[in-house]
């Protein structure tokens, strides 16, 4: 009881200098610069820019699967292994670059940088110097030039492959030079990724309700232009590359990408733009480093009130309520008799003393981490609704009707976007409404609620998957319609059987992701924003990588069995359904483990966790004044 007595007469200490500063620091208020969030105004600046970036990309990357395969003469499995992988390393090239925008240079400049600076990258300037100035170009332009200059010019990719002939695979310099325009697309997105979505959702003030309720729409309005911008890069840009001329439709996107830049720039004199406040990593490296020092010390002799509890006075994150998970934090707050105080009431040595503010941003990101582990495998659902159909498409009847116009392959996957554009201004403006009266919350339902009911329609769309790939098969089987170069016989069905698990996966996408990235956004500490940006990329990265473990190894495993391989470079000759299957299986065990997740899950800065502070503060109190 006496350690309490000590802490307790510090924590006073440290309350009444903490009051002397709060009133200090209103008293200047004064002289700082008001901040004028203008909210919707700015968004035809940053959804202009992101429409285009999107457009630039996507119209790059979403048939870059074809492009392997059809002009770089790579097998299926090794040109599904390419962008699985190249997508994992972009997606998680994000956590860099968020880093670098929350501790050194804040979203704006992030955004700017990696949209818009120019660097020469020698190498190619003197192989390629009469055919592009690379230096006038930013790095995604960059990037987006180099593959485009890979269909271009003839001796940067491998001669056509004529039927009945064998096929000649590319140079390893025609495969570098390919990998070398991806990692430029890398280094663009780096930056671009995990900034946009936190950058417009800064455009809205959080203290009131009118902008609390416009970040709640900004996610929802912003995937929507986010998958418009998807449906015309797989269906205009695609069909360019696929029927008229693979160096235009490379081309279009690159320019596409500098109208980007020069919208982002349009409005500059109008953003909010957060500074940066320094390393929130060195804080998280803190907490356990101190909790680890004193792990032997017994936390039940500290109650909540007698830990150290400092918050700074201009700290842009917001005042958390003790919670009682993870308590063996909490150790990191004990004040011991060698713990000093700055006369600003923080802690002299930071490594040695940490306030229960900084143990709470740490348990924040720690029940943030089990619900991302469930996102990776729910994202195999969506990175096999974007690749393996293509080659199901491919050996399908792509007509349309009685004409012969046929569907690009890659163009299907605009099916999962059509269904996420018509269902997310529908949940915004008719079903949310419903919710928020039946629920009484600005949410409606809330946002680990929306990310479950999405992993269960991930599930139906493997199982419909399942079924229409064995319908494709025994008709290809059975009524074949012709042979696609190195694919196969054509199956007689018709390609438009794959538009419903496709519309299943966009169910789950408007479900999941934009929850997901909304739910970051919100349980993240204020100065970890862009790092909550990413944490959604990197779960798409972790299933990027995920999704070509899985591949190498049913296709090696099966191989060798009596049944034969599941995965060939025939799909008819495959079970591709069987591989559905267990991806289906898999989904369903990630629905328990997300759900037992949910039920363990306490939101930042609930009015449970307040309560729970409360009593506990009132039970500390009846001990003090029993001492």
């Amino acid at each position: 009881m006496h350690h309490i007595g000590e802490s307790m007469t510090s924590r006073e200490a440290v309350d009444n200098e903490q009051e002397i500063l709060l009133k200090n620091e209103n008293s200047g208020t004064d002289d700082e610069p008001k901040i004028n969030y203008r909210g919707w105004k700015v968004m035809p600046f940053i959804i202009g820019n992101e429409i285009f970036e999107k457009l630039g990309a996507i119209g790059t990357l979403s048939n870059l699967l074809v492009y392997l395969t059809t002009v770089f003469n790579l097998e299926n499995i090794t040109a599904t292994n390419i962008i699985n992988i190249f997508n994992g390393s972009t997606n998680f090239a994000t956590i860099i670059g968020a880093f670098c925008s929350d501790t050194y240079f804040g979203r704006y400049k992030t955004l700017g940088f990696c949209t818009v600076a120019s660097f020469l990258v020698y190498y190619f300037a003197s192989c390629l110097n009469h055919y592009v100035p690379f230096h006038l170009f930013p790095w995604v332009i960059q990037g987006l030039l180099v593959i485009q200059l890979t269909a271009a010019i003839e001796k940067l990719h491998p001669p056509h492959c004529e039927e009945n002939t064998t096929c000649k695979g590319p140079t390893e310099g025609q495969m570098t030079f390919l990998k070398t325009g991806l990692g430029l697309l890398l280094i663009g997105a780096a930056g671009i990724r995990p900034c946009n979505l936190a950058f417009g959702a800064d455009q809205f003030n959080p203290n009131t309700d009118s902008g609390k309720k416009g970040i709640n729409s900004f996610f929802n309005w912003y995937f929507f232009t986010f998958t418009i911008a998807q449906m015309i890069s797989l269906t205009i840009i695609v069909y360019i590359q696929s029927n008229v001329s693979w160096a235009v439709g490379l081309g279009i996107p690159a320019a596409l990408m500098l109208l980007s830049s020069v919208i982002f720039f349009l409005g500059s004199n109008m953003y909010v733009k957060v500074k940066p406040s320094g390393s929130p990593l060195t804080s998280i490296v803190q907490v356990i480093v101190v909790a680890a020092k004193k792990r032997k010390l017994k936390l039940s002799e500290y109650l909540y009130p007698s830990l150290f509890n400092y918050l700074p006075p201009k700290s842009v994150n917001s005042k958390l309520p003790y919670t009682y998970q993870f308590r063996f934090l909490d150790k990191a707050a004990i004040m011991t008799p060698q713990d000093q105080l700055n006369p600003n009431g923080s802690a002299a040595d930071p490594w040695s003393l940490c306030s229960m503010q900084q143990v709470e941003e740490v348990k924040c990101l720690l029940r943030v981490l089990p619900i991302w582990v469930s996102s990776i495998l729910y994202f195999v659902v969506i990175v096999q609704q974007h690749t393996v159909v293509v080659f199901q498409a491919l050996i399908s009847d792509r007509r349309i009707g009685s004409s012969n116009f046929m569907i690009p392959a890659a163009s299907y996957y605009v099916f999962l976007m059509i269904t996420v554009a018509i269902w997310l201004p529908l949940y915004d403006r008719k079903v949310m409404p419903l919710f928020q009266k039946l629920t009484r919350r600005d949410s409606g339902i809330t946002l680990l609620q929306r990310m479950g009911t999405g992993i269960f329609f991930s599930i139906i769309s493997m199982l419909v998957s399942a079924k229409v790939e064995r319908h494709r098969r025994n008709l290809a089987l059975t009524e074949p319609l012709g042979i696609e170069t190195r694919k196969g016989v054509i199956s007689s069905m018709s390609g438009m059987w794959l538009i419903p698990q496709l519309a299943l996966a966009g169910l789950a996408e408007a479900f999941m992701s934009v929850a997901q990235v909304e739910f970051y956004y919100k349980q993240f500490p204020e100065n970890m924003r862009s790092m909550a940006g990413s944490l959604y990329y990197c779960g798409h990265a972790g299933s990027s990588y995920l999704s070509t473990l899985l591949i190498s190894t049913v296709h090696q495993i099966t191989a060798r069995s009596a049944t034969g391989n599941w995965l060939p470079e025939d799909l008819n000759k495959g079970r591709l359904d069987n591989f559905y299957c267990i991806i289906a299986a898999i989904e369903v065990v990630n629905l328990g483990y997300f759900l037992i997740c949910s039920q363990w899950y306490r939101y930042k800065g609930t009015d449970s966790s307040s309560t729970e502070l409360e009593k506990l503060t009132q039970q500390s109190e009846r001990t003090a004044n029993g001492v």
